[in-house]
């Protein structure tokens, strides 16, 4: 998770961009004319997040001293001074801020204060294994830590190179003892790390329950009492990749899901110690959890089998780097990122768009989300080239990639979403590939123009409304006609997106004919220009002074219902529709 770095004023901003260049991460400015730190900092704290606040570390703990509670669960919190030179690790020493500090003091010239006991004489704690390492005895490691930082040594039994590197003192004779195993192995006094060296291949039917592929991976386990700390994925073939269960297996294990394509699978046919003539027919490889629990080395339990589910394990010699391992499922997120402004996007939306590898859209909607632009590989599109974007995004996520495509206002509103689950569902020509076909596809609403245009002049949509595209590129204009004249004639307040363009004139012209036929001459109008932008312009007319020369395509109308208001309030005119609380108190 990218860490928020916190400023307050414009006096640790130069700093805290530095930061974010290097990590990444969420610039928070918070006091006058900002963010409540009171509300952001422990909000963002209990959301797991890690803080660095380029400011004193006081500040810090007093906004988060009444959320301390569990030390095991804190998120790094750091103190930066203002002009670099001192990196104070106040909170998560071991989950990550010491060795955060280390690196911003590098990047800053600066000297990381450390506190921590064994990280201030050691690289990292015992209880601070690598990536590739898991801790199977939480537990022993204060102790053993304690005893180190006295004089003792480790006595090692198995690989754990990580150990001497760090600066621990090991010896064939210590006072701890440290056993290394991918089975569940006790010791009295002193440490068990697992090394992530097993995957479990597994296959299954289609729609199978997640409680039974948990269930048969641990009894694979089981069976050769191996640990499942020692667990580095779940593999599986590529046609697999949007199976529920597969997913909530890999959550339930802390692991990722990693596949296959069937000529991988297949190529570990000769040392497979069963196999189906049946399985190679129906997906082009004679085994699915063999084969793909050999991708790690060496196979360690054969196939078992439940009703509806396969499980093989297999080991390999150190460590598995998962980075390398087969390819992730690939995932679209569909991500609508409101109107412009950076204070319209969701949380979700943001969230999406940081953890994506790829960034797909047309080049003024990657430009709102310019702030946000890290390492992220662009796929610019031009307008009119919808097809094509939304077909590169899926065939994208089908490579494993972490793929946003970006809308502006809600993707499901005259956006990508519809057309993206076309392509999912199409079949022929259009048909996208296979892999594909089985992507994460997940959606991130957004606020669209209709909302932020009645926001911005009122509540225009306080009541019954409807949507209606005039452009007629998809939609037959007798269509639009008909649809314009029901909404009207139901007196719906009604929003006009795509309302003209320099080639399409005379359908807005028709819609204000037909609306009114239908609406006293006093009806307000609201017309919302480049919202969420710097040259936003939102204004209320009435119908009868409503022109539509002064309309364009960044233009969005609304056109009220007969029972729409307005009334005058600071110098501006507001729009509102009411709902009808005034009948309830008559």
């Amino acid at each position: 998770m990218k860490p928020a770095v916190i400023v307050f004023g414009e006096s640790g901003r130069d700093i805290a961009e530095r930061i974010i260049e290097a990590l990444g991460g969420e610039l928070c400015i918070c006091g006058s004319g900002g963010a409540d730190a009171a509300r952001l900092l422990p909000r963002l704290f209990h959301a797991g997040r890690p803080i660095i606040g380029v400011c004193a570390a006081g500040i810090l703990i007093r906004l988060l001293a009444a959320e301390l509670s569990d030390k095991l669960a804190e998120p790094p919190v750091l103190a930066v001074s203002h002009d670099g030179t001192a990196v104070v690790p106040l909170l998560g020493g071991h989950r990550g801020a010491n060795r955060m500090a280390r690196t911003l003091a590098d990047l800053l010239g600066g000297a990381a204060a450390i506190t921590t006991a064994s990280d201030s004489k050691f690289a990292h704690g015992l209880d601070e294994p690598p990536p590739g390492w898991v801790l199977g005895t939480p537990q022993d490691a204060r102790p053993a830590m304690m005893a180190l930082l006295m004089g003792a040594k480790l006595q090692v039994e198995g690989y754990a190179p990580f150990l001497a590197e760090a600066g621990y003192p090991v010896s064939s004779l210590g006072a701890v003892k440290v056993l290394v195993t991918e089975h569940k192995g006790r010791i009295e006094r002193g440490i068990v790390y697992h090394p992530r060296t097993l995957v479990a291949g597994v296959g299954c039917e289609r729609g199978v329950s997640a409680d039974e592929v948990i269930e048969l991976i641990d009894l694979a386990l089981d069976n050769r009492d191996l640990a499942p700390g020692s667990l580095a994925a779940i593999a599986s073939i590529d046609i697999k990749a949007d199976e529920p269960a597969l997913h909530r297996a890999a959550a339930h294990f802390g692991v990722p899901l990693r596949l296959f394509s069937a000529t991988e699978l297949s190529q570990e046919r000769y040392r497979l110690k069963s196999s189906s003539d049946c399985v190679e027919e129906t997906v082009g490889t004679p085994s699915v959890a063999e084969a793909a629990a050999l991708k790690a080395g060496q196979l360690v339990v054969t196939k078992i089998k439940s009703k509806r589910v396969t499980c093989a394990i297999g080991r390999a010699q150190r460590p598995i780097d998962v980075g390398q391992f087969g390819r992730p499922p690939g995932v679209l997120h569909l991500v609508g990122v409101g109107p412009g402004a950076a204070g319209f996007r969701t949380a979700s939306a943001v969230a999406a768009l940081e953890a994506s590898s790829d960034w797909v859209g047309y080049g003024l909607y990657l430009d709102l989300v310019a702030d946000l632009r890290g390492d992220h590989v662009e796929h610019r599109y031009d307008l009119g080239e919808e097809e094509p974007r939304v077909r590169h995004a899926l065939e994208l996520a089908g490579t494993g990639r972490i793929v946003s495509l970006i809308c502006s206002g809600d993707a499901q509103i005259y956006a990508m979403a519809a057309l993206a689950c076309e392509l999912l569902e199409a079949e022929g020509e259009r048909a996208v590939s296979p892999v594909a076909r089985r992507i994460n596809l997940e959606t991130h609403p957004g606020i669209s123009a209709f909302q932020a245009a009645s926001a911005a002049a009122g509540a225009l949509i306080g009541h019954d409304f409807c949507c209606i595209s005039l452009s007629d590129l998809l939609t037959p204009r007798e269509q639009i006609l008909s649809r314009l004249e029901g909404a009207a004639s139901a007196d719906f307040v009604t929003a006009l997106y795509n309302p003209r363009s320099q080639r399409r004139t005379d359908l807005l012209d028709a819609a204000c004919r037909i609306f009114a036929e239908h609406r006293p001459p006093g009806t307000p109008v609201v017309i919302g220009s480049n919202l969420g932008r710097p040259n936003e312009q939102v204004r209320v007319v009435d119908l009868q002074h409503f022109d539509p020369r002064e309309i364009d395509m960044l233009t969005i109308v609304i056109v009220g219902a007969s029972t729409s208001r307005t009334f005058v309030r600071g110098g501006g005119t507001l729009a509102y529709t009411p709902r009808g609380y005034a009948r309830k108190h008559r």
